[in-house]
């Protein structure tokens, strides 16, 4: 027929097309119709707060703390003759070990430290063996910067937590986390040993931790989305309580026509769309933002003052600044409405 090959060229356009007009396919669109489907069966006009800006993770040089360097001079570098410890300060020495990334230099910093516990006692120089023994005192002081750099100073976490690629995905196809929560897991898990000074550590796997962050953006999508959700359920929230505080929904907690459609719309998008958005970013945040809260918390001792900002409001869970905080309250705030508001009709959910 000679409409069929014009239907195969266009079916996808229309596809698509109808797929961009479900405001139920991004969190953006999808928030923004729920609050205003709210305000329509209540019969009010919705009102839409402007949704507060995250800030970017602070840039790496306010990030980066600077290593001190342990003095070593030539005699004591020939004095090392026959220990594993000359090769790894040559290591250090050589043009390459002179820009080590900070993975490298963490690396560099254990392997020194066990090369000197294990040179020590072969070092016949009584004066030398003092001065290496505090080299290893010094090192060992040092390492959480190291750690640290290691961690939050790498340029590659800046790409997991950009807050350029919108917010998080509503229907993800899996857990769009999953490999980045076992690396962080995995990450929390070495940082703790290496504090403990259990330097046998392996951290063969954070160089392919830190390729992910770089081709990931999870972490500031969930941010985005935190933000939009209390933004939204705020507004949402402040149409049913003036619902609440005015004109009854129900008179003598009889069921009417307007609750009927109250309901309806109670089940079919808040209950059926907006509920399981928020599980998802719930599930996200525990996966992924309540780890890096650990991450950093672990290493609060040695946290630049510029980073210790965007951590509370960032990363925290109960700091007073926390955007998670501020997504609970407006929750919990927009649960309890609902229940006051369909409680009136004696329909309160869970009753």
């Amino acid at each position: 027929m000679p409409g069929t090959g014009i239907c195969r060229i266009f079916a996808p356009v229309l596809a698509v097309l109808i797929a961009g007009c479900d405001p139920f396919s991004d969190a953006r669109p999808m928030m923004d119709e729920y609050v205003e489907r709210v305000a329509r069966v209540l019969e009010a006009d919705p009102e839409f707060s402007d949704i507060p800006s995250a800030s970017q993770l602070p840039r790496r040089r306010d990030r980066v703390l600077t290593m001190p360097e342990l003095d070593m001079g030539m005699l004591d570098f020939l004095s090392l003759y026959g220990c594993e410890l000359q090769y790894v300060v040559g290591e250090k020495n050589s043009v390459m070990g002179r820009v080590m990334q900070p993975l490298n230099r963490l690396r560099y910093e254990i392997r020194f430290i066990e090369a000197a516990r294990d040179c020590l006692p072969d070092i016949e120089d009584e004066e030398f063996a003092e001065e290496l023994a505090g080299g290893i005192d010094s090192k060992l002081e040092s390492l959480p910067i190291a750690i640290w750099n290691a961690t939050w100073g790498v340029e590659e976490i800046e790409k997991l937590f950009t807050l350029a690629k919108g917010d998080y995905p509503v229907a993800p196809e899996g857990n769009p986390v999953s490999d980045l929560a076992l690396d962080i897991d995995s990450l929390n898990a070495a940082v703790a040993r290496l504090y403990s000074e259990d330097l046998a550590v392996s951290l063969d796997f954070a160089g392919d931790v830190h390729q992910r962050w770089q081709a990931e953006y999870r972490a500031g999508q969930l941010i985005n989305s935190a933000l939009l959700l209390t933004a939204r359920l705020k507004d949402g929230t402040a149409l049913l309580r003036q619902r609440i505080e005015g004109k009854p929904l129900c008179i003598n907690g009889q069921p009417n026509n307007q609750s009927d459609i109250v309901q309806s719309m109670f089940f079919s998008v808040y209950i059926e769309k907006i509920q399981p958005y928020m599980s998802t970013v719930t599930q996200g945040r525990v996966a992924l933002i309540e780890p890096f809260e650990q991450l950093a918390e672990m290493q609060r001792a040695v946290m630049p003052e510029s980073f210790a900002g965007w951590y509370e409001r960032h990363l925290s869970q109960s700091a007073e600044a926390s955007l998670w905080r501020e997504l609970d309250v407006a929750m919990m705030a927009h649960t309890k409405a609902w229940q006051e508001l369909l409680g009136q009709c004696g329909l309160r959910p869970g009753a």
